[in-house]
């Protein structure tokens, strides 16, 4: 992680509702340049939904959220398109295309956003597959091969056109504790030495302990930020009760 500390990303004072119920209230944090940011908490607090801000695909009630210092909120035509193409996107299911190869799905945002030569495409397209381990993969369909592969073919994906960040929708969801683990090492060796910035949301406590540089809390009871720094210091030494047992794994009784 850089030590300088240079700031990738600012989330100000972001409000944002459902049918006029809000969701997130005033929220701010800042994400650094190739840190693993996680974002986390109970069900309904908004993970999803403040990812989803950030990607530009919501647009708050009021808030900023720079990239760069571009505001992706009010960003518009080819300064938007020049924003959108810093990052990449894992969802959760991993969307792939179906009706076409792994190698294709990789291909297409780099056909879609560049004017390269179809071999060259191609070629970038083994490089992303090959990072992620799934070289000789390239001609096999979605439905041929594992989830865990699917997630590791929609990272490759997100990785297409070489963004500085990537955002990814609960990755380990739907896997076993040994591919989840597999999972993180890839996360972890392309923060390192790619230097890529990644935001996550998850609540897999054993990928977030594994993984994460900085977690920021959702609480969906202040619909804002309940705790924010490393996840073992928050574990052992949070003032706030409800933070220790979430990430002690303590009922309520």
């Amino acid at each position: 992680m850089n030590n300088k500390k240079e700031i990738k990303i600012v989330v100000k004072n972001l409000t944002t509702s459902y049918s006029k119920v809000i969701v997130l209230n005033n929220v701010s944090f800042e994400v650094y340049k190739g840190e693993v940011f996680v974002i986390l908490g109970g069900s309904g607090c908004g993970k999803s939904t403040l990812l989803k801000h950030m990607i530009g695909l919501y647009k708050p009630d009021s808030g900023s959220i720079f990239i760069d210092d571009s505001d992706i909120v009010t960003s518009k035509g080819n300064d938007r398109l020049k924003l959108i193409k810093k990052f990449g996107v894992m969802y959760q299911t991993g969307a792939l295309f179906g009706s076409m190869t792994i190698s294709q799905n990789i291909m297409l945002p780099i056909e879609e956003f560049t004017n390269l030569p179809k071999e060259a495409i191609y070629n970038i397209a083994l490089m992303k597959l090959q990072l992620v381990g799934l070289k000789g993969f390239e001609n096999h369909m979605p439905s041929e091969i594992s989830g865990g592969m699917q997630k590791r073919a929609a990272i490759a994906r997100a990785m297409a056109l070489d963004p500085q960040i990537i955002f990814l929708d609960e990755p380990s969801a739907g896997l076993d504790p040994i591919t989840s683990a597999e999972l993180d090492e890839l996360i972890c060796n392309l923060s390192q030495n790619l230097n890529i910035t990644f935001v996550i949301v998850t609540h897999e406590l054993p990928s977030i302990y594994s993984i994460a540089h900085r977690v920021i809390m959702l609480d969906k009871r202040i619909k804002g930020i309940v705790a924010t720094g490393k996840p073992e210091y928050l574990r052992d030494h949070s003032e706030n009760e409800w933070v220790r047992q979430f990430f002690n794994r303590q009922s309520k009784l």
